[in-house]
């Protein structure tokens, strides 16, 4: 009878795994604004509200330069959202955020606007790692939230598995690794470590403001900004932490794996 009852509700309940990519994106919570636009021509002479009050000193204005906010240093706290005058920095509700080179995340420049999307990964690699990638998490320090929203791509509503991408408790199984927090000095030669003990090609992901570039805790002597002080990096993932559809479009992107129409919506 227990057998019988666990089938029909099984039943029931049907697939519970998104479509997405497939299908559309599943919207963001309300309290998640996503990506930030920062349009530096509005900007009003001489105001630096945004500058003030930017808790990572993200936001900066050399003399004689535009505004630039660097989306690897914002920990989305929207607080240059409410004090700008001219609402140049808005946020646009867009989970799309990850990026291949550290300096596509810097943003305010004419036509740059917004975050240049990540590039997939040349075509040898995409051969190699597309149909099978297993990484190997490492929490460098973190606070457990980049962590959190990451461990929950394995659950069953995202099912990361889907995508041929697991991960894996020991790096000599890896193709790379995954990297949360600002790196602190006692993980450092933890994570120099696991890295060479990652066979070659390799891919390293830094998810997160902390393993990017030191999020709340940079310019801290305990910590080394980042993981890019230590390993190279392929892939960046902003947000403090992102959110889980953040960093599976971040994944999927590397190998090509995104509809283009995507894109376009």
């Amino acid at each position: 009878m227990f057998a019988h009852e666990t089938i029909l509700h099984r039943l029931r309940h049907g697939c519970q795994t998104m479509a997405y990519p497939d299908g559309p994106a599943p919207a963001l919570p309300d309290r998640h604004g996503g990506s930030l636009r920062l349009d530096a021509t509005k900007c009003a002479e001489g105001c630096g509200e945004c500058v003030r009050v930017c808790p990572t000193e993200a936001i900066a204005q050399p003399p004689g330069h535009p505004v630039a906010l660097d989306l690897g240093r914002c920990i989305f706290c929207s607080e240059c959202v409410a004090v700008c005058p001219t609402k140049a920095i808005a946020q646009t509700g867009d989970h799309r955020m990850a990026a291949r080179r550290r300096d596509d995340l810097v943003i305010g420049g004419p036509g740059e606007e917004q975050v240049r999307l990540a590039a997939a990964l040349d075509e040898k690699l995409r051969k190699l790692f597309g149909r099978s990638l297993r990484l190997r998490q490492v929490s460098a320090g973190g606070c457990n939230a980049c962590e959190a929203d990451t461990n929950v791509l394995g659950t069953i509503g995202w099912d990361l598995g889907r995508f041929g991408i697991q991960f894996v408790a020991s790096p000599r199984h890896a193709d790379g690794l995954l990297i949360t927090g600002p790196v602190s000095r006692n993980m450092e030669l933890a994570l120099r470590k696991t890295y060479a003990a990652v066979p070659e090609p390799k891919l390293v992901i830094a998810v997160g403001a902390c393993a990017i570039a030191g999020g709340p805790f940079v310019g801290n002597p305990q910590v080394r900004n980042g993981a890019g002080e230590i390993v190279p990096v392929n892939l960046f993932i902003p947000g403090c932490p992102p959110h889980p559809l953040t960093i599976l479009d971040g994944l999927l992107r590397l190998f090509g794996g995104l509809d283009r129409s995507l894109d376009r919506r």
